[in-house]
């Protein structure tokens, strides 16, 4: 599978983009999966359905299944949080799958980049960040598009991961 990521910081743009690639790449024929990190506790599932009560009452793991659609919930009961590698090996295959945050890892990654957000650019302190999409005109020595030109930012992506 292909890797590629959205990062920049909180209000960025990041979740935007991301969801306009994921429509604009699959429009295009390719399969595409998501990967979302959250730095805060984040619950899918809700106060007093089954598949919450399994989880309250101790399970490792709940697999909630119908006829649209499968979720697997983890709990990691103070076990450390799995690495990107580890949650990518998880995933079924796919054409292309779209990171959003872990700005840290080493997949090459897109900057969404709002100047109102008044955030230093990731771009120049991390060599993974391949290009940034801005909402504001930019010079730096990596390619710069508008953060509304899915298309080029997806032919970007598509051109660097070989696809």
């Amino acid at each position: 599978m292909k890797v590629y990521g959205v990062t920049g910081w909180k209000n960025a743009g990041k979740t935007g983009l991301m969801e306009r690639l994921v429509a604009e790449i699959t429009g295009r024929g390719y399969t595409v999966s998501t990967v979302k990190h959250a730095h805060h506790a984040v619950d899918v599932d809700q106060p007093g359905t089954d598949s919450y009560r399994h989880r309250a009452a101790g399970a490792s793991e709940v697999l909630l299944a119908s006829g649209q659609r499968v979720a697997l919930m983890q709990e990691l009961r103070g076990a450390p949080e799995p690495s990107l590698t580890d949650l990518l090996a998880r995933l079924s295959p796919v054409d292309l799958v779209l990171i959003e945050g872990f700005k840290r890892g080493p997949h090459p990654k897109v900057e969404a980049f709002r100047a109102v957000a008044n955030n230093p650019l990731i771009a120049s302190e991390n060599d993974s960040v391949r290009a940034v999409a801005s909402d504001t005109p930019l010079e730096l020595d990596i390619p710069v598009f508008d953060l509304n030109d899915t298309s080029a930012v997806a032919d970007f992506i598509l051109k660097e991961v070989g696809l």
